[in-house]
């Protein structure tokens, strides 16, 4: 694929997810909504890692870290939820965490956190159009 191809790629991918990212919290299934929320920001992040850096993004699942190897200007508030998000896919991944993680999932922790995804998701999606 060319370049233009594996951008869109990880944007549309990163879009259907984030369709089952809703409809799971409309079903209220709080644990696997953030787990895809994770995946909707992974993958805008490797569109971006795409665009600025080289076709084959790295397979790695921390969210700072992955942002950290490109040319990202992040605020701390940013990294902070790039850290965050990154342990709804590991507290759902490990079954040691995945109970205490799912009492944890509230409605209102959930909205809160979805919150922050689709901010990170808009702000990514500008970074990936410039």
């Amino acid at each position: 694929m060319k370049k233009k191809e594996l951008i869109e790629y990880w944007v549309s991918s990163s879009d259907k997810d984030f369709k089952t990212m809703e409809n799971l919290v409309k079903s209220t299934d709080y644990l696997w909504a953030l787990f895809i929320g994770h995946l909707v920001v992974e993958k805008l992040l490797k569109a971006y890692y795409v665009k600025t850096v080289d076709d084959n993004p790295p397979w790695i699942h921390q969210l700072l870290k992955l942002a950290e190897k490109t040319d990202l200007s992040l605020t701390e508030e940013q990294k902070d939820a790039f850290l965050l998000i990154t342990t709804f896919n590991i507290n759902v991944r490990y079954p040691d965490y995945k109970y205490e993680f799912y009492k944890k999932c509230t409605k209102k922790y959930t909205e809160t956190n979805i919150a922050k995804i689709k901010e990170l998701r808009l702000w990514l999606k500008g970074q990936i159009r410039n």
